[in-house]
């Protein structure tokens, strides 16, 4: 279903761009132990899965429009601080392969969840997970 203001699509494309921008610089300068309290603790809220779709969506939207490359890490910071911003739970999962499947593709990945389905990062395994973080 269109959207009756195409102008809120974009103001949440340009948000959903200054927070990959913002999570990109973070994962290049800062030490993981310094923001990782900021992707999630372990309280939980309730929230839409359908808003949280809609969010996931802005963010790929918003991801393919900028001038650089925006892996899976910092699309799962700028979505969960949308999360939280929008009071729905959620769960980051930060993963790495198994060391005998490596060869071919990234060995870190991450994901979120709401409501135990992966709303962002569907990428097949297998995974072993380091962390998850609740939103």
């Amino acid at each position: 279903m269109p959207e009756a203001e195409p102008w809120r699509r974009r103001l949440r494309t340009i948000r959903a761009m200054a927070l990959l921008s913002w999570a990109r610089l973070l994962v290049a300068l800062v030490p993981f132990e310094r923001w990782r309290t900021g992707l999630g603790s372990t309280v939980q809220r309730a929230g839409s899965k359908a808003e949280a779709k809609r969010l996931a969506g802005d963010i790929e939207w918003a991801a393919k429009r900028l001038p650089f490359e925006s892996k899976c890490l910092p699309r799962a910071m700028a979505l969960s601080w949308m999360l939280r911003r929008n009071r729905i739970d959620h769960t980051v999962v930060i993963a790495v392969r198994p060391s005998e499947l490596r060869h071919s593709s990234d060995a870190l990945h991450a994901w979120v969840e709401v409501a135990k389905e992966t709303i962002l990062g569907d990428l097949p395994g297998p995974w072993a997970e380091i962390v998850r973080l609740r939103g």
